[in-house]
């Protein structure tokens, strides 16, 4: 997926957008620990009290990065998807299919947000907090095409289903290859098969 603008690229932006762009490249690139205040404002081409004034903290600069990044990433997903499931005739199927284009691109870093949650002490911070609505809206989404494919029990399906893609995001991160992508189809398959409602004879 295509999420951010290349530094070059933010010049011609306001202020706090510009900002935010050069945070969803930085933090999802090298983690939210890693990267500073004073890196962002340097790196946005904005004055420290423009940049306080749309974002009074780290947290806030944080928190929106994630609610943009779930918001770019889902209407990636949900369209690639599609397209996708056009050719499988199986929207569930097709998760595997949009997962091995994610990973093979040269900026795959992971999930943003199972990153984050690693990095956070706090469960009750709203950063740990839109971390978990982030995956309970892929939750829903698998479940969802679970029960468009007229799978039995889509709510057992979404759970086994996200378990697979978070094991194969996590294990693309970890190895660099798109391996994990056909690994999570072949389980997929494997899961639709036995959930498959069979027709009265």
């Amino acid at each position: 997926m295509t999420e951010t603008r290349s530094a070059a690229g933010n010049d011609a932006l306001p202020a706090r957008q510009r900002i935010l762009e050069t945070a969803l490249r930085l933090f999802y690139a090298e983690g939210v620990r890693a990267i500073g205040i004073d890196r962002i404002i340097a790196e946005s081409s904005v004055a420290k009290m423009s940049f306080y004034r749309h974002f009074p903290s780290k947290a806030d600069l944080v928190c929106a990065f994630l609610e943009e990044r779930h918001r770019r990433w889902n209407a990636w997903f949900d369209a690639s998807v599609e397209r996708h499931a056009k050719r499988r005739r199986s929207g569930l199927v097709a998760v595997a299919d949009a997962l091995a284009e994610w990973f093979a691109e040269p900026t795959f870093r992971g999930c943003a947000f199972i990153n984050a949650a690693t990095e956070m002490t706090d469960h009750a911070a709203r950063e740990h907090r839109i971390s978990l609505a982030h995956k309970q809206d892929l939750l829903d989404r698998l479940t969802a095409l679970a029960a468009r494919d007229r799978l039995t029990r889509p709510a057992e399906v979404g759970r086994l289903a996200l378990l697979i893609v978070d094991g194969a995001i996590v294990r693309a991160q970890m190895t660099g290859g798109s391996e994990p992508a056909e690994d999570a189809r072949q389980l997929l398959e494997a899961l639709a098969a036995a959930h498959r409602r069979r027709s009265r004879s």
